[in-house]
């Protein structure tokens, strides 16, 4: 089991990327906010529990703000704001990925 120790956060506000915040908690707490939340919702979620299972994530909150990113790029931000809060600055374990 990998542990969250800090707050992370990896991507911009840009169209066609994703800001995903996160930060330590009990559980798996996802809340996602996007434009495309009505088609895709559940797939970007789907993914987010994907990243995190193959990770050994079992509590964090992930907070996604969607601008249209696709799946690679969601993936890639989100993988990048976990090894960020999991080193609190040192330097990630880039063999999770």
């Amino acid at each position: 089991m990998t542990q969250i120790i800090s707050c992370g956060y990896a991507g911009t506000l840009e169209s066609s990327d994703v800001l995903i915040q996160i930060e330590p908690c009990e559980t798996i707490e996802i809340v996602l906010v996007s434009s495309v939340e009505e088609l895709y919702g559940d797939d970007i979620k789907a993914l987010v529990h994907r990243v995190l299972e193959k990770m050994g994530i079992t509590g964090v909150k992930v907070d996604i703000n969607d601008k249209g990113a696709l799946d690679y790029v969601i993936k890639a931000r989100l993988q990048a704001a976990l090894l960020r809060a999991m080193t609190d600055g040192n330097t990630p374990d880039w063999s999770l990925l």
